[in-house]
Order: C-alpha cells, then structure tokens, then sequence
C-alpha cells in the first residue's frame, strides 16, 4: 500500500466529503508571554478574512498566502495552534496555516525561545523539553484573554499541530508523558544516530560538572518536568503530529490521554527513524485517529515547499527523494489537517 491508514472508516465520514467555503486570511503578528524565560516570543495569528488575497506576501524567505491588516470574519471560530521543530520558526507551516483559516479556523504560531532558527541552545535541556508544551499553553491562554482574538475564538474547540519536536511538543499538550530516561538508552545503543545524540558528549560534560551522570541527568529533568507548569492542556481537543520526536513514549505514556491523534510521517525519515518513533507510538496511541506514511519521503517533507531563497539558503531542508512531490503531498496534508479538525472539533459544514 502507498500508505498505511487506521481506523479507515473515519476518513470516510460524510464531513470528510464536503470542503469549507474558501475565504481571505488575513495576518496578525502577537507576542506571546513566555513562562520559560518571563520574557515574549513571537508569533502570528492567521484568520478568515472576507477580502480576497492577491499577490504573496514576501515574509523573510517565505511567500504567505495571507494579507496583513485585513479585517477578520466574524464569529466564534476553532483555534488551532502550530509548534515548529527544532530550529524552526513561525512561518515554517504557513500553507497549513492559511489553508486552515480559509476555511474558517484561527491559527496561531509561535517561535520556540532557544529552539528556533535564531537559537537552538536550549536543544536538550529542560527549558525546552518542558518549556515547549507550555508555551503553546501560553498562546492559547494570550489570545483567548486578548480582546482582539477573544471574541473570534470559540475555546471548546482547540486543537495542535506540531512537527518534529513540535509533533513531540503536540503529543506532551493532550496529555502524553515523556521518560527522559529513553535518551540514555536510545543513544547507548545508537550512538552513531547524530541527530538524536550528537549532544549526547555536551549534556555528559553538563552532567559531570554536577557529579552526576548522564542517566541522573535525565532523571533530574524528569522531577522539572512540571518547572515551568503543567505540560498538559485540557483545553486542547485534538492533535494533528506530523514526524513527531517519540522515542522517549514507553507504553505508558498515553494512558491519561483522550484526545484523538492523528500521526503522519515519511518511510525514510533519516532524522526520526519510524521505527524508533511513529512506528514505535502508533499502537500506543489509544485514541489513534488515523495514521499516514508518505512513501519513501525524508522527514523534512513536512516544511513547506520552498522559496528560490529557500532553496539557496537551506538545501538539505528543501531536497526530497526521487519520486516525492513535497507540493502535492502539502496538498493532501493540509486537506487531512483540515477534515480531521473539522470532524474532531466539531466544525459544521459549509
């Protein structure tokens, strides 16, 4: 098969068939409190807006579907919250996000402080193992308290998405308990997996000044986990996890989680090998939505498609296998994204 799918007959519900009204989206940049740091991180909100967009929107190195300063729809509408991976930014699921607010969702997106494309220092540290969930908290707290975006979101229908980390950052939102400890050994066997562990000689070093060793480190992250607050959001309803960062799930990491997941990843994912990560969740998961692999993509498949600028800046994040159309598949992720929080969060039909 060219991808695998569970529970089948849920893809095929009578929402799944019909598509939301097309609108404008409009564009908003936030600052987000940061409870991590006591300071502000970025982000953007995307909505529906009733005024066509034009041409792109030239941000940095990205085109946006979106119109800055447009007015919003009005009305009530879902909230779907975006978390890039690691060294990402904001802007790195844009399509997602305009896609979604087309048709009738508010997304926001954040910058991960010390994990995004400025900053990456606080890879591997509990500031951003347990910071990261809680700044998606934070931006769901922001603007359903914002009198701006209050009033445009309805807060029983919340959802996430995330890739990479992000996807790690979604699952730890609805619920799921990571075991620190699981670095230890996955690098302990696999030492020569470089994205996984090549800070592995860098945490030791941290580990050591302390007189503790790596194994005690990671345990003493695991008694932060809640440092910064609690990682788990209740009011979020679903979970869209795209190459998810999940070797460090063991078999009962979902066991307090009931929000539906849906999982997505690529079979040659070099950076988050499936086996050790969506492969090894997927019967986990016990409110799997539905799972889809992307036959013989990469894990940077789930970015998206690249600017000319892009592509001369950052080569290897925007290069896919032979055969893997990164534009087509965005087609069919953003319209797998939008149906499943369409049926999940209960949004009617247009």
């Amino acid at each position: 098969m060219l991808y695998r799918l569970t529970l089948f007959l849920a893809l095929w519900l009578p929402l799944v068939a019909s598509a939301g009204a097309i609108t404008g989206v409009g564009i908003a940049p936030i600052k987000i409190p940061d409870p991590v740091s006591g300071e502000t991180t970025d982000g953007f909100v995307f909505y529906p807006s009733a005024t066509p967009v034009g041409k792109l929107n030239q941000i940095g190195p990205y085109d946006v579907s979106a119109n800055f300063g447009t007015p919003a729809l009005p009305g009530a509408k879902p909230l779907v919250v975006i978390s890039h991976g690691n060294g990402g930014s904001r802007l790195g699921h844009h399509d997602m996000a305009t896609y979604l607010a087309s048709r009738g969702f508010i997304v926001a997106t954040l910058n991960h402080p010390k994990d995004d494309f400025e900053d990456t220092s606080g890879v591997g540290h509990i500031e951003v193992l347990a910071g990261r969930p809680v700044q998606v908290r934070a931006t769901i707290s922001m603007l359903l308290a914002d009198p701006r975006w209050q009033k445009l979101i309805d807060p029983n229908r919340v959802g996430v998405a995330g890739f990479s980390a992000g996807g790690y950052t979604s699952l730890m939102v609805v619920g799921a308990m990571p075991r620190f400890d699981r670095f230890v050994s996955y690098c302990e066997a696999h030492a020569d997996d470089a994205n996984i562990c090549g800070k592995v000689g860098e945490l030791r070093a941290e580990a050591a000044q302390s007189g503790r060793s790596l194994l005690q480190y990671a345990q003493g992250m695991q008694a932060e986990l809640d440092k910064y607050g609690p990682t788990a959001d209740p009011r979020v309803k679903a979970a869209f996890v795209m190459a998810p960062l999940s070797l460090i799930f063991d078999e009962h990491a979902f066991d307090k989680v009931t929000a539906p997941i849906y999982l997505y990843y690529g079979q040659h994912d070099s950076v988050l090998k499936p086996a050790f990560n969506a492969r090894h969740i997927q019967p986990l998961i016990k409110q799997l939505y539905a799972v889809k692999e992307i036959p013989n993509a990469d894990h940077w498949v789930f970015l998206v498609p690249c600017t000319p600028d892009l592509i001369k800046d950052i080569p290897v994040l925007c290069a896919d296998p032979k055969g893997v159309d990164r534009v087509q598949w965005h087609d069919q992720i953003n319209e797998d994204a939008f149906n499943f929080f369409r049926k999940t969060l209960k949004v009617e039909a247009h």
